[in-house]
């Protein structure tokens, strides 16, 4: 028995382990992709059935009961998820109301296959009911933890080249917009809003007020302190490069603490890997022998005697 568990979970192991590396495999020419310019596509003439289906859960939206106390709450998700389009938030409830039918519907064939009982069954479908309502919420939070987990990857980088284009002879204006046109490909989110900044401005807006929405609209913390930096040093008049150089500096240690708390915890996170995928393949290595002789060669002894 000790055996067949150990193989199992050997199996089980390996299985995981060939799984991410087939996955991790390509992750080379995705990153050169990402980084290479977007060939232009000619679309054709036929519309694609992604945008039959956006079109019809965009009409589903449109009859779909919304909440007006929770509307503003649901922009500001889905401007920080990536999502600008007027008609974001419509198709949002339109597809919180084709996922809720589709899981109930699964829900109900399959509590009826089953063949449980009543109690079960309600339950079953109240599940169903709750996960498809739930679901594009879910998919929404996980947009935005990962969108900000790029663009907190991406700063350090944009504000070092900042800080080059700056002490360089270049204004703020100038040294966002040039950011966002360096950097574009590699961290298309930062540019993006950077890209941002710099058409509120053409439009009208005062800087603060631009670099303001730009920490509403993102919600990164170490993006809010570098807008709090450019904002006093327009305010006081210091001077840019300055602030931004010192910023960069503090962005470097707090990294470096990061980098050093992560690696305080990996011995602690190390100990359950080890217990359970390491050991067992080491007993089965260094005691199966053992085992096997034994069971071969006393097992006959015992039933002789």
């Amino acid at each position: 028995m000790l055996f067949l568990v150990t193989a199992l979970i050997f199996l089980s192991i390996t299985a995981v382990t060939a799984f991410v590396g087939l996955r991790l495999w390509n992750w080379r020419e995705q990153a050169i992709d990402r980084i290479a310019p977007q060939k232009p596509t000619v679309s054709g003439f036929l519309p694609s059935p992604s945008l039959i289906w956006r079109e019809l859960v965009d009409r589903i939206g449109t009859f779909a009961p919304a909440s007006p106390k929770d509307l503003p709450l649901l922009k500001r998700r889905m401007i920080r998820a990536g999502f600008r389009d007027p008609q974001a938030v419509r198709f949002f409830y339109g597809t919180r109301a084709v996922s809720t039918v589709a899981l109930s519907a699964i829900g109900i064939i399959l509590a009826f296959r089953s063949g449980a009982s009543a109690e079960n069954l309600v339950l079953l479908i109240a599940a169903a009911v709750v996960a498809g309502y739930r679901a594009p919420m879910q998919y929404l939070l996980f947009r935005i933890r990962r969108r900000k987990r790029s663009i907190e990857r991406g700063l350090p980088n944009a504000l070092d080249l900042m800080v080059v284009c700056v002490e360089s002879g270049l204004g703020l204006d100038q040294t966002i917009l040039q950011v966002a046109k360096e950097l574009q490909f590699a961290y298309p989110e930062i540019c993006d809003e950077f890209a941002l900044i710099n058409l509120e401005m053409r439009a009208g807006k005062r800087r603060v007020e631009a670099l303001h929405n730009l920490a509403d609209r993102t919600g990164v913390d170490e993006l809010k302190k570098l807008v709090a930096v450019l904002v006093q040093t327009d305010r006081f008049g210091t001077s840019v490069a300055q602030c931004l150089r010192g910023h960069s500096e503090y962005m470097r240690i707090m990294a470096r603490q990061r980098a050093e708390e992560r690696a305080a915890k990996l011995a602690v996170k190390l100990v359950f890997p080890i217990f359970f995928c390491v050991l067992p393949s080491l007993f089965v290595v260094t005691l199966g022998p053992v085992i096997t002789r034994l069971v071969r060669d006393l097992l006959p002894m015992i039933e002789n005697m």
